[in-house]
């Protein structure tokens, strides 16, 4: 007999792991993700989760709860008689939800736990210069990404490589390292893992106004924080008093005498702005305004 599944996810991140449930014949009884919001042009357009849009095409039941702790939503969950709950890139459950299915309810996390716990771990993996991350499943615990470990795999990062690149490799493999870690629970061949606190790392929520680039740093660490963050929230700069995102750069580590934080280009091919040991070269970049672009096409329209 299938086991009964709960699966709680928002966006496409989450969709590869929902699907390959489906598709290995797991009696996934209930999806819950976010309720639908206003967006688009006027915020007119009512937009729905990509968990959503999925659960529906294949038609399964969605719970889309504005709040957790609801006494008839609370029943509503636990009528559904869920054998274990999965959790991908959801929002943070009461104790009453994830205690609730006989197997628990078990985390994907996009870290190697115990390193960056926290909303955005591929953000401050890139940013922190990494040269590996990976995917992790755990047993919820009350402390967030603190629970015992089944299964991890790693995951390298190029030197260039944004934290979307990152993400759109990592929804895959997370999807393979889940369904692993399913069948260890239903089959109970597994041993949990507890973490060791002494060498965890966080990863807080980034937002818009902490993306603003400090020039006057190394020029892989520049480079690390402006991949770090592409394509979202994106890393900016001021430039002739507009807001200029930088969403793909290349470094050049050299000595020179220049301030950091200025601007240098043959309105042809390169823009780069100097560092204190180098420079970053803007490959692709949108000036407030304008279409995200790459540099020659930027150059076309503006000259130095």
């Amino acid at each position: 007999m299938s086991l009964r599944i709960i699966f709680m996810g928002t966006p496409d991140f989450a969709v590869p792991s929902l699907r390959i449930l489906v598709e290995n014949g797991y009696d996934v009884v209930g999806v819950m993700t976010a309720t639908d919001k206003l967006g688009g042009r006027g915020k007119k357009k009512l937009i729905e989760s990509a968990v959503k849009k999925y659960a529906v095409e294949q038609g399964l039941k969605v719970l889309q709860p504005k709040n957790l702790k609801n006494a008839d939503f609370v029943e509503e969950v636990r009528a559904l008689k869920a054998d274990l709950q999965i959790v991908v890139a959801f929002r943070m459950l009461p104790e009453v939800i994830w205690n609730m299915p006989r197997l628990g309810t078990m985390n994907l996390h996009g870290s190697l736990l115990p390193k960056y716990r926290g909303a955005a771990p591929i953000n401050w993996a890139v940013i922190k210069g990494e040269k590996e991350t990976g995917v992790t499943t755990f047993l919820l615990k009350h402390k967030i990404d603190t629970g015992d470990v089944l299964y991890q795999k790693s995951l390298p990062i190029g030197e260039n490589e944004t934290a979307g690149e990152v993400y759109n490799r990592m929804m895959e493999m997370g999807a393979g390292v889940l369904l692993e870690s399913v069948k260890a629970l239903e089959s109970g061949n597994y041993k949990p893992v507890p973490q060791k606190d002494t060498a965890a790392t966080k990863a807080p929520k980034i937002y818009h106004e902490t993306c603003e680039i400090d020039f006057i740093q190394p020029t892989q660490k520049v480079h690390d924080f402006i991949r770090g963050l592409s394509p979202f929230p994106t890393a900016w700069t001021t430039f002739e008093d507009k807001k200029l995102k930088i969403f793909k750069t290349t470094k050049e580590i050299i000595d020179h005498d220049q301030e950091p934080g200025k601007y240098f280009s043959d309105n042809k091919k390169y823009l780069k702005i100097s560092t204190i040991d180098g420079y970053v070269c803007l490959e692709e970049l949108q000036l407030a305004g304008k279409k995200r672009m790459d540099v020659k096409s930027f150059l076309n329209g503006y000259k130095f």
